[in-house]
C-alpha cells in the first residue's frame, strides 16, 4: 500500500480501544508503518510494550502521515478531528470509525476538511471494551461504510483501496444521511431492544429461574446489552431522531404481533413471522451480480458520488477501486434482484 509520495503508507491509530486497537493491529500485519497514541497513559505504555511507536502527544503521532484513523468516543471526535486536521498535511487523508456520520461530516465541512475527511464506519464490533480486547481479524470481512462527498471523492479513491485490500472489507459507500438511517434500524434500535430484554429478565421476580433457562434465544436477543453502558448511549444520543423514527416502525410491528397473540388469531401470527422471516433469510445467503464502472478522474465528481450512494443504498459494495491513466474504476457488487446501479 504506497502513501502520497509513492513509499511505504504511513498511518496513525488514534484511539486504541478495541475497534482502534483492532485497526492497529491489522494495519501493523499489513505491513505499513503504523503508529498509535490513546489519551489514557496505561494505554499508551501497553501500546508500546507490545511494539508500536506511540508518542506522548497526538501531533507526534500523526506527523507525517498518510491516513489517519480517529477510533475514540463519539464525542470526542469533533474536537480530535481538529486537532488533527491541524497537525497533518493537507495530502494525510482522515476518517474515522464513529457509529453515526451526518453530524460529523458537517463539522468537517464548518472548519473546512471534509476534502480530505471520509466519514467511516466499520460494521463490526463486541460487547467488549479496551485494548486488550482488540483483534486483528475483529474487522475481517466486514460491511465498512465510507461516506464519500463531491469535495472530498479524491480522498475517498486513496483510502478506498486501503480499507478493501487491507482489512478485506466489503465497502459500503452512503451519504451520512443514508447511513445512519440504515444503522438506526440494523444496530441502533437492536440494541435498545437487547437492553429491554435483558433489564425486563433482571427485573423479573423469576430471575435467576430465567436465566438458568436461557438458551440461544435469549443470548442471541439480549447479547449487545453487554456493550459498556456508556458507549451505547452515546450512539443512541447522536442518532436520536433517526432511532425514534426507526423505533416507531418496530413498536407497530411489535403491536401487531401482540394483538394477534391477544386475539387467538393464529393466522394472522404466522402470517407477521414469515413476514419477518423473510429478512432474516437474507442474513444466511444472497446472491450478488458484479459489475464494472469506469468514470474520468477529472469528470463530474458529484455523477460519480451519485453512483455510489445509489450503490450502498441498493444493498451494494465495492471489491476494488483502481486510479489509472486518468480514470478511476470501480468493482461493484449487487443484490441479483436489485436495479441498476
Amino acid at each position: 500500500m504506497a502513501g502520497s509520495t509513492g513509499g511505504r503508507a504511513r498511518t496513525a491509530v488514534v484511539g486504541t480501544g478495541m475497534i482502534g486497537g483492532s485497526v492497529l493491529l491489522r494495519l501493523r500485519d499489513a505491513g505499513l508503518d503504523v503508529a498509535g497514541w490513546d489519551p489514557d497513559p496505561a494505554t499508551r505504555r501497553y501500546a508500546h510494550e507490545q511494539g508500536f511507536a506511540c508518542p506522548d502527544t497526538v501531533e507526534e503521532a500523526v506527523a507525517d502521515r498518510d491516513f489517519v484513523f480517529l477510533c475514540g468516543p463519539l464525542p470526542s471526535l469533533p474536537r480530535m478531528l481538529s486537532r488533527v486536521a491541524a497537525a497533518t498535511d493537507e495530502d494525510c487523508v482522515l476518517t474515522d470509525v464513529g457509529s453515526t456520520k451526518a453530524a460529523l461530516a458537517a463539522f468537517a465541512d464548518t472548519r473546512g476538511v471534509g476534502h480530505r475527511f471520509v466519514p467511516g464506519h466499520p460494521m463490526a464490533g463486541a460487547d467488549r471494551a479496551g485494548v486488550t480486547s482488540a483483534s486483528p481479524a475483529l474487522l475481517d470481512r466486514a460491511a465498512w461504510v465510507l461516506c464519500p462527498d463531491p469535495a472530498g471523492v479524491a480522498a475517498f479513491r486513496r483510502l478506498a483501496p486501503l480499507i478493501i485490500d487491507v482489512f478485506r472489507a466489503r465497502l459500503v459507500p452512503m451519504s451520512p444521511t443514508q447511513h445512519d438511517t440504515a444503522v438506526a434500524l440494523s444496530s441502533h434500535v437492536p440494541h435498545l431492544l437487547a437492553g429491554a430484554l435483558a433489564g425486563a429478565v433482571q427485573g423479573a421476580p423469576l430471575r435467576d429461574a430465567v436465566l438458568a433457562l436461557a438458551a440461544g434465544s435469549f443470548r442471541d436477543g439480549s447479547r449487545v446489552a453487554g456493550t459498556p453502558a456508556e458507549r451505547t448511549a452515546n450512539m443512541l444520543l447522536s442518532n436520536r431522531e433517526r432511532v425514534l423514527e426507526e423505533l416507531a416502525r418496530v413498536t407497530d410491528f411489535l403491536d401487531k404481533l401482540a394483538g394477534a397473540v391477544r386475539a387467538g388469531d393464529a393466522e394472522a401470527l404466522t402470517s407477521r413471522y414469515r413476514e419477518a422471516a423473510a429478512a432474516r433469510a437474507v442474513l444466511s445467503g444472497r446472491n450478488f451480480v458484479s459489475r464494472e464502472r469506469t468514470f474520468p478522474v477529472a469528470g463530474d465528481a458529484a455523477a460519480e458520488v451519485a453512483y455510489l450512494w445509489d450503490l450502498g443504498a441498493a444493498g451494494g459494495y465495492l471489491s476494488g477501486c483502481r486510479v489509472d491513466a486518468g480514470t478511476v474504476s470501480y468493482t461493484a457488487h449487487l443484490p441479483a434482484d436489485a436495479g441498476p446501479a
